[in-house]
């Protein structure tokens, strides 16, 4: 009997070919659609959400296509939960969150993964760019950058349990994106051409700020701008609608350039200054996993990416009580965000990461 798995299909063609190829190797995959949004959203087949109407025809096409089953799962409330409330709240708390961190650990390889259980499948496949090895020495699965670094996935998926890895495929980890969409044209797939989703999913049209200040239930408040020192420059807007690191649009006459350095909320402060207050050597991070290794015993160096599209760099990452790490990079790095993950590697190997939760810069 062929082994089972449990595709999660977006009605994407990442997830369409991961399908494929699994079926082509003699799987017994089964597709299943995520609904993550309430049914009153989810009407219509023209709304670019992640969980659209047309994704799930689209999906529902390719699986025909291929002669495999397919299922729709409605998580609309574990979604809302544990990734649209968690991106609001650490908003609120003045911190970056990363939503697709969250839907990895709580949506796909959470209630995704328990429903697969319910299949009895032993496997669970995702269209991420990404790949998991076993070293056999140590006994351990390991989680490495996808072969296409221009679209690996690795950083947002450090937070997997070894229980999770070993039971996790990625079947597009090996392929560029321009080969899977060969892929997908070869087959005849519906989602052959279609573009890719867009970065924070359940947000219209892009439109961060308006989403959060429907979420919040604030206006843009105006409130000071301060240089570091706490010195009065000039008034903002409304904090929603500035982020780290930011020069244009600030409104201040300075003889020199200004950066967003760090936002206020508790006091609705807008704290801005110089493009080296924004660079730090040292953050501490919090709620540490070690995916591909167990917890070093001593101090390791390894290789720091503080954001998903940050050129990883050069670190030392040390201990500390309570699954946390203090990590000292070896040169300043610009604009690390509480919040965000810092995740560490070992060439393509991801060896861990934990969620920032200070930053020492210049400024401080």
């Amino acid at each position: 009997m062929a082994e089972r798995v449990v595709v999660a299909m977006s009605g994407g063609v990442d997830s369409s070919v991961a399908a494929a190829l699994l079926h082509e190797q003699g799987y017994e995959v089964i597709g299943v659609t995520l609904q993550l949004w309430g049914k009153d959203i989810c009407t219509s087949a023209g709304t670019r959400l992640c969980c659209s109407v047309r994704d799930a025809m689209d999906a529902k096409a390719v699986a025909k296509r291929l002669g495999i089953r397919h299922e729709v799962l409605d998580l609309a409330e574990a979604f809302r939960a544990t990734v649209i409330d968690y991106f609001v709240e650490t908003y609120r708390e003045g911190l970056t969150p990363n939503p697709c961190i969250a839907c990895n650990d709580h949506i796909k390889f959470g209630s995704l993964l328990q429903y697969a259980d319910l299949l009895e499948a032993t496997l669970i496949a995702t269209g991420h760019y990404a790949r998991v090895g076993y070293d056999a020495p140590t006994g351990r699965y390991t989680l490495s950058r996808a072969a296409d670094a221009s679209k690996d996935q690795s950083y947002v998926l450090f937070n997997l349990t070894q229980a999770q890895l070993s039971r996790a495929r990625f079947p597009i980890g090996e392929l560029t994106k321009p080969a899977v969409r060969g892929v997908a044209h070869a087959l005849g797939l519906a989602t052959a051409d279609k573009p890719d989703s867009q970065d924070v999913c359940f947000v219209r049209d892009r439109n961060k700020n308006g989403f959060l200040r429907r979420e919040l239930e604030v206006g843009d408040e105006p409130g000071p701008i301060t240089d570091t020192d706490g010195a009065w420059l000039g008034t903002h807007h409304g904090l929603l609608g500035y982020t780290i690191g930011q020069r244009e649009g600030l409104g201040i006459a300075a003889g020199k350039p200004l950066y967003v350095v760090a936002m206020d909320r508790p006091r609705n402060r807008l704290i801005v200054g110089s493009r080296e207050d924004l660079l730090g050597r040292t953050l501490f991070a919090e709620r540490v996993n070690w995916v591909s290794i167990p917890p070093p015993a001593q101090p390791l160096r390894a290789w720091a990416k503080i954001r998903s599209r940050h050129e990883a760099a050069a670190a030392c990452v040390s201990l500390e009580p309570g699954d946390r790490a203090r990590v000292e990079l070896d040169e300043p790095q610009q604009a690390i965000a509480p919040g965000q993950a810092v995740v560490f590697y070992d060439g393509d190997v991801v060896l861990g990461g934990g969620w920032i939760s200070k930053t020492v810069t210049s400024g401080e």
